[in-house]
């Protein structure tokens, strides 16, 4: 443990600062977002070679790639980002807790490529931030969200928020649920220690979400997670 933790600190610093030159430099070609996410999904593969984090994922089949979706997601730990990123082969951009931007390099590419940060403190900015997330679904760009909005300590899920679901309705593209398990004890909450793992992701089939309303999409999305993490 304290060996592969060296490892992924000693290594991935200088990947780190070298993949983050590449972004400023993309910005000269493209200003969407798009390679900015591509060289973070790149980064992301790097960690968690370093990290000895093997993921396989089940039903990519079920992963729409002609049109823009909702990617709704359980969060188990630290890991689950770099496993998402790394494995969902879509453009997307994350909506995620607003304190993750202020991370040196890390947060100043989440900027860099799109991705919207909310604060679920402040109502009014809360619902700004899905707004905008609604917008970035209108262009055609797919979105991903926590909509437990942190991470769980036992592995159960957490209740949902709202807004994800809110975002859904409003937007009207379907809901894709994803499990992810096995990051629970890569690195636990509060530690910087790193632990080889398994890991498995799981998509599932898109949920229509024309005709209803926040809490029954809630309600479905929670369901089909549940499911998938059973099975």
């Amino acid at each position: 443990m304290y060996l592969r933790t060296a490892l992924v600190w000693a290594a991935g610093l200088p990947v780190t600062f070298a993949l983050f030159a590449l972004v400023v430099l993309s910005l000269l070609v493209d200003r969407s977002g798009c390679l900015v996410h591509s060289i973070g999904a790149l980064w992301c593969r790097l960690i968690l070679a370093l990290s000895g984090v093997r993921v396989t994922v089940k039903g990519m089949e079920n992963l729409p790639l002609d049109r823009p979706v909702i990617i709704v997601s359980n969060h188990q730990g630290a890991f689950d980002i770099p496993v998402l990123q790394s494995h969902i082969p879509v453009q997307f951009r994350w909506v995620a807790k607003k304190s993750l931007f202020r991370i040196p390099v890390v947060g100043w590419s989440m900027r860099l490529a799109g991705y919207i940060g909310i604060d679920r403190s402040d109502a009014g900015s809360a619902y700004r931030s899905i707004e905008k997330a609604a917008e970035k679904v209108k262009k055609g760009t797919s979105v991903l969200l926590f909509p437990e909005g942190t991470r769980s300590v036992t592995g159960k899920l957490l209740p949902f928020k709202k807004g994800g679901f809110l975002l859904a309705a409003k937007s009207g593209v379907e809901i894709v649920p994803v499990a992810v398990k096995g990051t629970k004890g890569v690195m636990k909450k509060g530690s910087l220690l790193i632990s080889p793992a398994g890991v498995t992701l799981t998509i599932g089939r898109p949920m229509p979400t024309a005709g209803l309303g926040e809490r029954e999409l809630r309600s479905r999305a929670r369901a089909a997670i549940e499911e998938l993490l059973t099975s």
